[in-house]
């Protein structure tokens, strides 16, 4: 069947498209990389004109136009799922609030909603021949948002990539408002940081050497897990898997280098399954119509029975800090806010429950202040207003450049030994202290 015609009915101007949106209304802006370009900027003409709109998105890699004026948190107001650096300056201005969720919830929190009707617009990968627009790096949560929302405006980018998979990866023409052809700016992307620091490469080190042949990958964002990734790709290790959260660019390096081929997968098998995509234009490239990636939604590659269902199931994530209970926080700075829930506890205990699976949260044993302190990311109990990401109950190892320890099942005593342990050496003595006026101490360990 031949679209074209319909697609020039639906085809308008970003700013006659976003005439949809009226004061009060909640608007969805896309995800990532699919965060509307063009249709952001049009909206932000109309600024005097509107009151009390609610965007909601997450993970922004550029800023948004809505925002450049002083005034803006009069008129909009940003509502994310998960934050970057460029949405904390948000929140420093009033403009923004996170949304606290699991990311694996998403799916179903938009479809059992009772926010009203929204408008959703997003960038796509322009339109194949049988009418569908692809959702490129992020079918995340975006069928679901696609389901509940009262008008649907895409912004096509020719330079988005098609990213096959699964179900929910794109969006068919009839159900859809308005087309807007865009400037095609460049995908967003997401470096991993800068070079990996001898403190990650010695976290990276004592990770690998607990990864077998044929494990099944899940791999955090950062300078931490993009080392375990580059370590990965230098090493013997052979028939790995791929199911994760977010694709990142250490991915690309592993199955280049020969790592990966999925063979050994319980289910999925031959393909990297993942739900969202960020990084740089080399992965966007290998992601682009690339039979052997599986863009699913988030509801499937988190959800703890698919995780647990793959042998060997190796989960690598971040920690802003860690207390002597093992309380985990990777979300704040005390109340500062950094990023969000993600999946990070769906791995967590969906890897544990994976046959031979292990989870491992890691992070430098210390950080320097602007000011030069040197500070310990292992705390006695968590600073006031951390949030507690993972429970006590729930992790399995911790790792830092001083060893790692298995959490698992240790009593309050053995547990704080344990963490002290990979402390560093300038703040163990501190913490023992600490420990025994908690006492979770035994006087027998020092």
């Amino acid at each position: 069947m031949d679209y074209s015609q319909e697609y020039k009915q639906k085809l308008v101007s970003a700013d006659e498209a976003v005439k949809l949106i009226r004061s009060g209304d909640w608007v969805d802006f896309g995800w990532c990389v699919n965060t509307v370009d063009a249709l952001d900027k049009a909206l932000a003409k109309r600024t005097d004109e509107l009151k009390d709109v609610n965007l909601r998105g997450g993970i922004l890699l550029k800023p948004l136009a809505v925002f450049d004026r002083e005034d803006a948190g009069e008129h909009f107001t940003w509502n994310s799922w998960h934050m970057s650096g460029v949405e904390r300056k948000l929140i420093n201005r009033g403009c923004a609030y996170y949304a606290p969720i699991r990311y694996s919830e998403l799916p179903r929190y938009y479809r059992d909603s009772e926010t009203p009707d929204a408008v959703a617009m997003f960038q796509v990968a322009p339109m194949d021949s049988h009418g569908y627009f692809n959702f490129g790096p992020s079918a995340s949560h975006l069928g679901a948002m696609c389901e509940t929302a009262k008008d649907i405006i895409v912004e096509v980018n020719e330079n988005m990539p098609r990213c096959l998979g699964g179900t929910e990866c794109g969006i068919h023409i009839s159900d859809v408002t308005y087309i807007v052809e865009g400037d095609n700016p460049p995908v967003g992307e997401m470096g991993a940081g800068g070079a990996a620091t001898d403190v990650d490469k010695a976290v990276a080190k004592l990770i690998v050497e607990e990864i077998p042949n044929g494990a099944c990958l899940q791999l955090g964002i950062g300078g931490m897990p993009n080392a375990v990734g580059s370590l990965i790709a230098e090493s013997d290790l052979k028939d790995l898997g791929v199911h994760t959260e977010m694709y990142v660019d250490a991915f690309v390096d592993i199955a280049r280098a020969g790592k990966i081929n999925g063979s050994r997968k319980n289910i999925d098998r031959f393909r990297q399954t993942y739900a969202f995509g960020a990084g740089t234009k080399k992965m966007y490239d290998y992601m682009d119509e690339n039979p052997e990636l599986m863009s699913t939604p988030v509801d499937y590659t988190n959800d703890i029975r698919s995780i647990a269902a793959l042998d060997n199931f190796i989960s690598i994530n971040n920690a802003v800090d860690v207390d002597l209970f093992g309380q985990i926080n990777s979300e704040s700075a005390g109340t500062r806010h950094i990023s969000g829930a993600g999946g990070q506890l769906d791995f967590v205990l969906g890897a544990y429950l994976s046959r031979g699976g292990k989870s491992f949260i890691c992070c430098s044993s210390t950080f320097r202040t602007k000011d030069g302190q040197l500070k310990s990311r292992i705390l006695p109990t968590l600073n006031p207003g951390s949030i507690v990401t993972d429970t006590r109950a729930n992790v399995h190892y911790l790792v830092t450049e001083y060893g790692k320890v298995n959490l698992k099942g240790l009593s309050t005593w053995q547990k704080t030994e344990a963490i002290i342990s990979v402390a560093h050496p300038d703040f163990r003595d501190e913490l023992i202290a600490e420990a025994e006026k908690m006492h979770i101490w035994r006087r027998s360990n020092k």
